[in-house]
This record gives structure tokens, sequence and C-alpha cells, in this order.
């Protein structure tokens, strides 16, 4: 192990990568780099600072990446619709890829051998971590702890930041027994009770958003501004990417908006349930679809679709730096050049509904979609042939006396 000189870390300050900083000092008798990044979690990422002077690190990185974070990853995905499995909204999966980037530039910054993280060996996020390192720093050397020490119990990370005097924060409160991630798009909560998919899971467990009884009983009415598929202003007023996820974040959770319970399907192979609240996120969905319906040709919204899967997969299972996945990307980014306008929802009691969409690209053309006298506007006798033509296989298949059932 003595060939790992210097290594960086993904630090939080918490009890994992506390010891996991005491550990890869012991163990590797390295030098340890720590990042901390600010995704908008809605936690102090400072006294991580102190926490790491404490065990001697002498290079620290406490990083705002707000605002990289929305532009650069989720405003992307959404451009897509990305959606796994039918409900999950990828709010960890999309942070991995830029946390894995911020890492491999801290090393190349440092002169590091090495990078390190706090993912266990049963999860995605150790395999979305480490593709990333991997496609941008080939020759890098990932440590994971989880998969190397004996430490496999609270209990014996609580002994072991004893016995080293690592200090823990204490807090007078119960701790949550829930393990949770959270950034700007979403807060996940996993473990406890929901590891019995029968069990309801509890009502305060949520952080963000209202309960259906409590959210507010006015509905609220808001429109989105869309330049080449991304949100630039909230209600007429411009703000940046990671404000205006922050403000539908704040708008949805009010209104009770983004909550789902699932059982999702690991990149290992085993199925994990896990909670999600993802106001913001789920408002966006939703709007970006609306404004697609009226600015996007019918084959390519159609061909977006049937490709979302796939673009959700890769994400999911660590894909972001894959080729395939810019390929997908450079597609669906060229399909929003006409993705402009403004839509108009209304929130209530966890409904986001689309009440008006409106652009100056749109396709809509009342005079033909019209059921009142379109003025010639569309020969509705063209419709027989159409139909015939389309009918033949049909036909031809029915003459030959193929059955149906």
């Amino acid at each position: 192990m003595s060939d790992v000189k210097k290594v960086v870390l993904a630090y939080s300050g918490g009890l994992d990568t506390s010891v996991i900083l005491k550990w890869l000092q012991d163990t590797y008798n390295c030098e340890v780099v720590t990042f901390t990044a600010d995704l908008g979690q809605g936690e102090e990422v400072e006294p991580a600072r102190a926490k790491a002077q404490a065990l001697g690190v002498k290079e620290i990185y406490i990083d705002d990446l707000r605002e990289e974070f929305v532009r650069d990853f989720v405003f992307p995905m959404f451009r897509a619709n990305t959606i796994y499995e039918g409900e999950y909204l990828l709010g960890t999966s999309i942070a991995r890829p830029l946390i894995a980037k911020r890492l491999i530039e801290i090393a190349n910054e440092t002169g590091a051998d090495a990078i390190s993280h706090g993912a266990t060996g049963k999860g995605n996020d150790q395999v979305r971590f480490e593709l990333g390192a991997y496609a941008l720093k080939p020759g890098v050397k990932v440590i994971a702890p989880w998969r190397e020490w004996d430490l496999l119990s609270r209990e014996k990370l609580m002994d072991y930041a004893a016995k080293h005097n690592i200090q823990i924060e204490r807090h007078g409160k119960k701790k949550s027994p829930y393990s949770m991630d959270a950034n700007l798009l979403h807060i996940s909560y996993e473990g406890g009770v929901l590891e019995d998919t029968w069990t309801e899971h509890e009502e305060d467990m949520w952080r963000w958003t209202k309960s259906l009884e409590e959210a507010s009983a006015t509905p609220q009415y808001i429109e989105l501004t869309y330049r080449k598929g991304d949100i630039t202003a909230i209600d007429g007023v411009d703000m940046s990417p990671a404000t205006v996820l922050a403000e539908l974040n704040r708008i949805g959770g009010e209104h009770g908006i983004g909550r789902v319970d699932i059982v999702e399907n690991r990149y290992g192979g085993m199925k994990a349930r896990g909670c999600y609240e993802t106001p913001g996120g789920t408002i966006m969905l939703r709007a970006h679809r609306a404004i697609e319906s009226i600015t996007l040709d019918r084959e390519v919204a159609h061909l977006k679709d049937e490709l979302m899967p796939k673009y959700a997969s890769l994400i999911y299972n660590g894909y972001w730096w894959s080729p395939e996945r810019t390929m997908l990307q450079q597609m669906i980014d060229a399909s929003q050049a006409n993705v402009n306008g403004v839509v108009r929802l209304k929130l209530y009691k966890g409904n986001v509904v689309v009440v008006g969409r409106k652009s100056e690209d749109s396709l809509f053309d009342a005079a033909i979609a019209t059921f009142e006298d379109d003025a010639g506007a569309y020969d509705q006798a063209d419709a027989a042939g159409f139909i015939k033509l389309n009918a033949l296989r049909l036909r031809i298949a029915a003459t030959k006396g193929r059955k149906l059932l």
C-alpha cells in the first residue's frame, strides 16, 4: 500500500468519512486532501474544514458547486425528460458525476495519485464515482474503504472514532434511522422501516414537503419561461439555474409535491426501497413536457421518448462520462433549439396541472386543429385514402384467413 503517496477524499465531515480520513492515514501512510462539495444539501459545509484540520489535513477544498450542478448536470438531464423506471428522478445519480469530476480535478491540482470515497460495496454510488474517475483519469487509483476494512457497523465506526480521538458531533435529538442523501434536486431516504416493503413510511421522515393534509388549501399558479429547453424565469423574474430549482423546491414543498415511495432495481442486481422528495424536479418534468408538446415535431418527440429509458439507465448506472451518453446528449440538446416559451401551471395538494402553454415557436395551428369550420385548411376527405393504405396489410391478412385471437 506504500505506492499511494497522496489521496483526495470526498469528505462530508460526518462519522463515516472522518473515520475514513484517519484510516487512510494509518493504513496507507499517505497524505490526505479533503474535498467537501456544497450541492445545496441544506447543511453547513464549512465545519468540515475544522474537522479536517484537527486530523492534520493541510490541503482542504470546500467548493460551492450549486450553479454548476444545476446548469451542467440537472438541466441537461431534464431536457431529456429523464425518469428511471417510471418514477425516480435520479437525484442522487446525477450528483455523482460532478463529484467524480471535481475529485479528479483536485487530484491533478495537488499531484495526488489516488482518490477515495465513502460509498459501500452494496450500492450504486461506488460504481458512479469510480466509472467517472476512470473515464477522466484512467490511471488513478481508487480506494474504497468499505470494500477493504472490517468496520462494517456503526458501533465499530464509533469505537474506532473514540480510540483515535475523532470528534463526532452528538446532537440532543435522536439520530435519524434513515440513510439520507440530499442536494438541490432531492432528498433520499433508505433503511430503517423502509426495508420492509409492506410498512408505510413515517410522516415525520419528510423534510422538504408538506403532507397532502397540511399542504396549502389554496391553489397557486406559476409561469415558467423556457429558452432552449431550460427554465430561465419564474413568473417573469429571471433567475440562475440553481435559484430556479431552489425556488421550485420551496413552492412545490408548500403544496405537497414530489414525494415518491418506490422499489428500484440497482445496477448490482438487488432491489432496494427508497423514498424521495423531489418537489422542484417534479414540477420541471411536467412543465418541460408541456412546452415540448407545442414546440417539438411529432417524430422528434416520439424518438426522444423511445431513447429516454436508455439515457436514464446510463445516468443511474454511472455512465454520465461515457461516449454513448455524450452522443445522446448532443442529439437531445439539438432538439431543444425551438423549445422556447412559457408554461402556466396550477399547483394544488400534490398535483402539478398544466393549464397553459405558449410559444413563438409553437407548431400548434388552431386553424387546422379546430372542430369548427376550418375554411378549407384541412380536407377531411383525404383521410379515406390514408386509412385504406394503412389498413392494407390488415385487410390482406384477414382475406388470407389469419386469426387475430
